[in-house]
């Protein structure tokens, strides 16, 4: 009986395939652990959601962050994720030298709804492993969102956060980094008139 495994791709075979035009642009893909990982469509809450915060926290911080919507973070030499939004430091290069890594990122969200579970079981430990202090999931399906922090590894070499935090739709919450800004999540959950 033979016994087959799927390819795993480093960072830079990744990157490769793309400039010998295996993807094309606009392609929904991201890297996830050396698996290229097909992303799930946006749905109109998801867009609403994204478009509310981004433009909440550009109000909020300005250009005391860099902002980053659906870009590429590296985390390590097999993933390069991109969440919906992250909030990094600001550096002179302007990010023009390579991606943000884990020691450039203040805070990573997700929107979820259809992928709520992939972004609780795949992305968090996967961010938590990297190092990645603060992970936020916007839950649409519950309209709350989930607040984690404080990454560690148990005795079973899995990776998650010690502390989980819910925030209500119509609750505030500050930004990691930022105990001067407060973020109304009422101006940021979808609701219809």
């Amino acid at each position: 009986m033979t016994i087959s495994t799927a390819k795993r791709f480093t960072i830079q075979e990744y990157h490769r395939l793309t400039e010998l035009g295996f993807f094309q642009e606009g392609d929904r893909i991201e890297l996830i652990q050396g698996e290229i990982i097909q992303m799930a469509a946006k749905g109109t809450a998801h867009s609403v959601c994204s478009t509310f915060l981004q433009q909440e926290l550009f109000t909020l911080v300005g250009k005391r962050v860099t902002l980053r919507s659906q870009e590429p973070i590296i985390l390590g030499d097999n993933s390069e994720p991109e969440p919906d939004l992250v909030l990094a430091k600001n550096r002179s290069d302007k990010y023009l030298v390579s991606h943000p890594t884990p020691e450039d990122v203040i805070l990573v969200i997700e929107i979820a709804d259809s992928s709520l579970r992939y972004d609780r079981e795949v992305k968090l430990p996967l961010y938590a492993k990297s190092g990645i202090a603060d992970y936020w999931i916007f839950n649409l399906v519950n309209n709350t969102l989930e607040c984690y922090g404080e990454p560690y590894q148990d005795n079973r070499e899995s990776f998650g956060y010690r502390h989980r935090r819910i925030v209500l739709a119509n609750e505030v919450v500050s930004l990691p980094g930022f105990s001067d800004v407060l973020l109304d999540l009422a101006e940021i959950f979808p609701h219809q008139n």
